[in-house]
């Protein structure tokens, strides 16, 4: 039985990350990185589909579970009738091989205990062959190999490693998964499993120690910066949106979508929260993937990349596996890097303006760059695009979009005229008011006193609640206030928030089915409320946000205020940048908002 969404840890390397269920269960890894083929999938069909179970024979979700202080080193404890165990999982940072590293530790009384490990790479697809070899057993299957190391005796029964074992008090029994490919003939050497976790938890308590914001929910904004670096790529520094693919947006629905990648869209986010609290180097690291993932011809820009920059990311289906809880198809893949979006070249030139108004150094070869983004821009910022939620729809004209292009043009003309850069800044000028006239007229529905989702739309987005973030308005124009209240009544979900209605004006996306309320959504709206001067409302609602973590700290990317449950890919990297950043502006830390036009 696979685990509800909000029932997952996560444990990473820094290359690929793994999910860790209540019952002791690993059901999803992708190795050797966070976009490769996943060797335990049981999350998106069954444990037919690989998983690494070890807890309890008698079973059960765990009966605490928590982080070692500001670790990624998870413990799992079950207190049985037989007495009590603990399991501490962690993955090491990479050295010569990646590894899982799993230590049973006996608490009180005599437990016995199961393991199931059930490899199954290419997601779920290929049984490989599993071997006695050098003191452990070793599993290969076309181009990946793996060894299992353990003190205890192991046995095969249907095409499953298994053992069954006890432990008593004061004792530790290992496990390490070591990953390695097939075609590299050497034998890692295996980590050894007390040292591997002690290093780890080393590593991550001097990472987290670097932290600069000691205001109000501390601990949050850490756990959430911890998931943030556990979603990075440490070879070079791109940040996936989430771990998983293919979580549904609504249980039972065809809204699954791959969300290992790198999106654009999230770049000034991410930025903002690792400026504002201290951690320069991860965002220079991130900020030179950015440049790095972008350049060549300004009209190929795509709304995200692979972790190393890779552009192609072609789409497909996985018809061997049914889905989280039926929810089909699993997709492999995104079509929507191939998608259209104004946005896109605005956020780019927001999020490279951020860093060097943070003093992040940036070369005349990045500027040049950003000069043929603009000129990018000036040709283009009147052609309809599909918004930054990707809808499959019909293209549009999208207020956040004409926004964003009016974002990245004001960002040139400050960078001529408050950092010294060069160029034709008086034209730019005729440029950035001309896009903000055009928005204000035909974006903006007077009758109701709000912005709109598109030109003519009768319908919101809760994108909208971000043009005073980006300076297009004061936070006390009139008409913010009333696209601020819009959006919460037309959008609100028991005080969460959607995106939009997929409904509206006919069926914006042009996809079946629902979702569920969007979390960065909603802290989005607790810097609106709180931006337009109701920080009492802000504060309920940023509480009422943190209570929907998960017992470990983590969030999902929707909520379904109906059943309870975590919806979508994770854990989201956007949802805990959103956190973030909603910490530091209510705590007095940072202010979030860019200064644009009086």
């Amino acid at each position: 039985m696979v685990s509800a969404i909000e029932d997952y840890a996560v444990i990473g390397d820094l290359h690929s990350a793994a999910l860790v269920g209540r019952d002791g269960s690993i059901d999803w890894l992708c190795l050797p990185r966070f976009d490769s083929p996943a060797c335990f999938a049981a999350l998106l069909h069954d444990d037919t589909a690989g998983r690494w179970l070890l807890a309890p024979a008698g079973g059960g979700p765990a009966t605490r579970r928590r982080y070692r202080d500001d670790t990624l080193v998870l413990e799992s404890e079950w207190h049985t009738a037989e007495g009590g165990v603990r399991v501490v999982d962690c993955m090491p940072l990479r050295g010569e091989a990646a590894d899982v590293v799993r230590v049973v530790e006996g608490l009180s009384g005599r437990v016995t205990m199961r393991m199931d490990l059930r490899l199954r790479p290419d997601y779920g697809r290929i049984v490989p062959w599993v071997h006695r070899a050098g003191g452990g057993l070793r599993a290969v299957a076309g181009p990946d190999a793996f060894w299992l190391h353990t003190p205890v005796e192991v046995y095969g029964e249907n095409l499953t490693t298994r053992a069954e074992f006890t432990v008593e008090a004061g004792q530790r029994v290992p496990f390490v998964l070591t990953y390695k490919p097939s075609h590299l003939v050497s034998r890692p050497r295996p980590v050894e499993a007390a040292a591997a976790v002690e290093a780890t938890e080393r590593f991550w308590r001097d990472w987290t120690a670097r932290c600069g914001h000691r205001g109000r929910w501390g601990d949050a904004v850490r756990r959430s910066l911890i998931t943030l670096k556990a979603l990075t790529y440490r070879p070079t520094g791109g940040i996936v949106a989430a771990a998983t693919t293919s979580l549904p947006e609504q249980l039972g629905g065809p809204r699954n979508w791959d969300y290992r990648y790198c999106w654009l869209r999230d770049a000034t986010f991410t930025l903002q929260a690792l400026i504002g609290t201290g951690y320069l180097e991860e965002a220079t690291q991130w900020r030179d993937w950015l440049l790095r993932a972008v350049a060549g011809n300004p009209a190929d820009l795509q709304i995200m990349y692979g972790v190393d920059g890779t552009w192609r990311l072609p789409e497909y289906e996985l018809d061997w596996l049914s889905g989280y809880e039926n929810s089909s198809p699993v997709r492999i893949g995104n079509a929507a890097t191939r998608q259209f979006q104004l946005d896109v070249w605005g956020e780019v030139l927001e999020c490279l303006y951020v860093g060097r108004e943070a003093g992040m150094s940036a070369s005349d070869t990045a500027w040049n760059m950003q000069r043929h983004l603009l000129d990018f821009l000036e040709g283009n910022w009147q052609e309809p695009d599909l918004s930054l939620w990707e809808v499959r729809g019909e293209p549009r004209h999208f207020v956040h979009s004409k926004v964003m292009a009016w974002a990245g043009v004001d960002r040139a003309v400050r960078s001529v005229r408050a950092h010294g850069c060069r160029g034709p800044v008086d034209r730019w000028e005729r440029l950035r008011d001309r896009i903000h006239e055009e928005v204000c007229k035909q974006g903006f529905d007077a009758e109701r006193n709000t912005f709109t989702q598109f030109y003519g739309s009768k319908g919101v987005d809760a994108a909208l609640l971000l043009l005073p973030r980006v300076g297009f308005l004061p936070w006390h124009d009139p008409r913010i206030r009333g696209t601020v209240d819009t959006v919460r009544r037309e959008l609100g979900e028991d005080g969460f928030l959607r995106r939009y209605r997929p409904e509206a004006d006919g069926g914006v996306d042009g996809l079946p089915g629902a979702e569920g309320t969007f979390l960065v959504c909603t802290f989005w709206l607790v810097d609106a409320l709180h931006g337009t001067g109701r920080r009492p409302e802000a504060l309920e609602l940023f509480e009422r946000l943190l209570d929907l973590r998960n017992d470990v700290g983590l969030l999902a990317e929707e909520y379904d205020p109906a059943t309870g449950r975590h919806l979508g890919n994770t854990p989201q990297a956007f949802s805990m940048v959103g956190l973030v950043n909603s910490a530091l502006w209510l705590s007095g830390s940072a202010d979030i908002t860019s200064k644009g036009r009086p």
